[in-house]
Parts: structure tokens; sequence; C-alpha cells
């Protein structure tokens, strides 16, 4: 199996997925644009350091390619779409635009419909055949009873742009001439059902977040009731929640087996959650978590705040309705060991107490360098073009942790004689350390044997040959 070429990494689904797929072994490579203070690398960065500071281990680093999914040929160089269409057989496209009102710059049928066709376009080109796409339970619109996950277009109304958008988004991939096409229909999602964990405010945060705004001049439950009246709701409406890490576990447990590859899927809970326990919990997490909330109604006049009351609610009002009933038969079919977990008191409570006490501040980790960056270092030690041999030792050499990533290395003479991002598939012979590891070994203070033996360097493959291989490893270590 080649790697999985992956969108939308930085946002919450898709860094979820990144970890699913890399702690379960999977080779990957992400499309990560830049900003305007940082490279794709620099952005991805932070999804990493976030993951290995809260396992406790360095993990893999997938190959990051700089794009955009709004750019014609997604953004991409041309070497880097050589390098896809080498290495990669499977598309992962999480990518999005969580937009709910048409803003200046077209989102979201910019990204979502735009992205999508430019995706395809490249998907053509490259000829990638296998294409699993992230879409959401609510391109049913304001349809009521239960919908079924063969359905897609059915003429029906739908509540937003958001969903107009990823409604034209399924259409057009389900146009697509693919070999498999399978795509997820996630309902409404929140943080990590453990930690709280969450990047995004959408859905279940607006309310959440209003309420923190004004929770120092107006008590809560006086809030929600004024809110929730607003938008028509009388409290025994049922809000489909779903948790990022059972969804991204979900996604990822479908797109490794390929028997389930294929269908459509409702990533969904069997149990909504009342607006009036929503509500409930807003109150509770806001006394509890906020330092400055009142504890009691006071004599405000709630008018003052109607103009806030009205903007939140137009963005938004056709999301906060009563969710209809998501048929779950092919996910019940496809994964009968991992329901979705009920999302009671204790865990909505985690949910919002996570941004509550963080000031709804939920950016990602600072810009760090890395303390050694083994990428640039091996660069600066490839020997030209034009001096490449056929008979050179090749290995397939991955180096966890920051600055490190994966790569085939040539060895000839004592010699760097090539080195290319990514494994190549059909080699056996693969090296396993991390970068600190990496960078004790360039300084001499440890060898390769004192490596193996410590277990801080692992060598797979051919028995027969790890002599040699670990042999070669010696004068790549001298040579660096």
């Amino acid at each position: 199996m080649g790697y999985f070429l992956l969108t939308g990494s930085t946002g919450l689904v898709g860094r979820y997925l990144v970890r699913e797929l890399l702690e379960s072994g999977y080779d990957l490579a992400v499309v990560v644009r830049s900003s305007k203070l940082e490279s794709a690398s620099e952005r991805f960065d932070g999804v990493m350091r976030y993951w290995e500071s809260e396992l406790g281990y360095a993990l893999p680093r997938p190959v990051v390619l700089e794009g955009n999914l709004t750019s014609p040929g997604l953004g991409l160089a041309d070497e880097d779409r050589h390098w896809i269409t080498k290495h990669c057989d499977a598309v992962i496209h999480v990518g999005a635009s969580m937009v709910f009102r048409e803003d200046q710059y077209g989102e979201p049928f910019r990204t979502n419909v735009g992205g999508m066709e430019n995706i395809l376009q490249f998907c053509r080109e490259a000829e990638l055949r296998r294409f699993h796409h992230v879409s959401t339970a609510y391109i049913c619109g304001l349809r009521n009873g239960r919908i079924l996950e063969s359905d897609v277009d059915l003429g029906q109304e739908l509540g937003n742009v958001y969903e107009q958008s990823k409604l034209r988004a399924e259409k057009l991939v389900r146009q697509a001439d693919f070999e498999e096409l399978t795509i997820y229909r996630p309902a409404s999602v929140v943080g990590d059902y453990r930690t709280g964990f969450v990047t995004t405010t959408h859905g279940f945060y607006l309310p959440l977040q209003l309420a923190h705004i004004v929770a120092d001049k107006i008590y809560v439950g006086d809030m929600n009731e004024r809110f929730m009246g607003l938008l028509g709701l009388v409290g025994n409406e049922g809000k489909n929640l779903v948790p990022v890490d059972w969804l991204s576990k979900a996604i990822g447990k479908i797109v490794t087996r390929p028997a389930l590859h294929g269908q459509t899927y409702h990533l969904a809970s069997p149990k909504p959650v009342a607006v009036a326990t929503i509500q409930r919990i807003i109150q509770q997490a806001i006394e509890s978590y906020h330092p400055k909330a009142l504890r009691a109604p006071g004599n405000v006049d709630l008018s003052t705040y109607e103009s806030l009351f009205h903007e939140y609610m137009r963005i938004y009002q056709s999301h906060w309705r009563d969710d209809p009933k998501f048929d779950l038969t092919n996910t019940s079919a496809a994964l009968p060991e991992l329901p979705c977990p009920e999302m009671d008191e204790a865990a909505l409570m985690r949910i919002a107490r996570y941004p509550i006490e963080r000031n709804f501040n939920l950016s990602s980790f600072k810009r760090l360098e890395p303390s050694f960056d083994v990428a640039s270092y091996l660069s600066d030690k490839i020997l030209s073009a034009d001096q490449f041999v056929t008979t050179a030792t090749r290995c397939n050499l991955q180096v966890n942790g920051r600055g490190g990533g994966q790569w085939q290395i040539w060895l000839y003479n004592d010699r760097i004689n090539r080195i290319e991002r990514g494994f190549d598939q059909d080699e056996a012979n693969k090296c396993y350390m991390t970068s600190a590891t990496f960078d004790l070994l360039r300084n001499g203070q440890l060898t390769v044997a004192e490596s193996i033996g410590a277990g801080r360097l692992v060598i797979e493959g051919d028995p027969n040959r790890r002599k040699s291989l670990a042999s070669a490893l010696e004068k790549f270590v001298s040579v660096i």
C-alpha cells in the first residue's frame, strides 16, 4: 500500500485522523497551505507537537506538501505533483470551510465546491483512483424523519450556504469516475470525549460562546432562555453530537479496511442530546468555570443585547433545529465494535469546560524551530544527480519526532549517493530512529551498534541483509 494523501490535516477532524493513521502504522502525506506567518511545514509542526506532548512519545513525520485547495493543481510545485503520482494511491479529503454565511471571499463555496473541482481534476491527472470524502450528515437540509445513507439530492430545502456547498461537493465527487469512492457523513462534531480538546467553535459551541461573552453581565439562565426562544426551540429537540476522537477512529478503521470501501456512512449517534440538556450544561459549565459569571438573575435589560443575540441567531438559526434520525445501517454493520459513545452530562461538561477555561483562545502551539532538522541536514549531503549509480546500497529511513521524516537513502563508496522523500513501498529494508538519536549519531556520541543495542535504532528487513545494512549505516554516519 502506498501513501494516503490527506487534505485538511490542520483542522479538528484532520489532525485527529493524522494521529489515528500514524499510530496505526500507515504512511501519510499531507497537503497544507502556508500562512502569512508560517510555512506549510511550520503550521503542520504545531499539529505534531500537540500529539507528541499528549502521547508522550515521538511520532513518524508525514511528508508535508505545500498547497492550497482553492488553487488549480492544488497549488503544488511540479516536484510535489510528481512525488504524489509516484507514491500515493488514495486520497482522504477532509479539508472544508465551515462558514454558514457566504463571505466576501466566496466561502464556503470557494473551498468546498471549487476545492472539490480542483482535487478531482488533480486526481484525474495523477491517476489517483481511490477516494475518501468527508461530507456532512446535514446535506439532508431541512428534511425530517429517517435519512438513509443512500439519500443524496431529493430536492430537499437546504438550511444554509454550508449545507448547499457540501451537497454540491458530494454530488461532484459522486459523478467522478473512481474505482473506489467512500463517503463519510458526520453529524455535529464536538471536542475530544476524554479531554474536551477542540480547535473550532461551531454547533454546540455557539450558545456556549455567547454565554461566555456575556456571563459577567447577564445571568446565563436568562440568556439561555432568550437565545433559545429566538431560535424557536422549546427544549425537546435533539442535537446529534459526535466526539472528534470517536469520529476519527471510525473514519480511520474504514479507510484502512478495503472490504468496507465503496459505501456511504452516517457517522452519527443513535442518541441525540436534548436541547434542554444542552441549556442546562451551558449554565452549569459557565457557573462552574467562568471566573466572573453571575450566579443569580439580575436587573439587566436583555433588550440591550438583542442585536448580539440576533447576529448569532442569524448565522446559525438553520443549524439549531431538531435533527432528523440518521440511518446507521452501513456504519453499524461496518463497525459493530465501535459504537458512538453517549454524550451524557459528564461528557458534555468536559467538552464545555475546555474552551471556557481557555477563554475560547483555541490557537495552536506557538511556532518553534526544531533543535535539529534532519531533512535540511541531509539535503546538504546529497551528491549531484550525475553521480548517481544503480549499485548503491538502499534503505528506507524513518526519523520520528521534530525535524524528522521519511526518506529513501542510497549509499555508495561511503557517500550519500541519493536521497528521496518518502518510502519506497517495495523496499523491505527499513531503519527507524528518533531525531534525537540521529543527532547523537552525527555528533559521534553514539555508534550504530550502541544504538541498536540500546533499542534506539531498529532495522527491519531480510535477516541476511541486516548486518550489511548496519555496516552501510556506519558508513552513512561517518558521512554525516
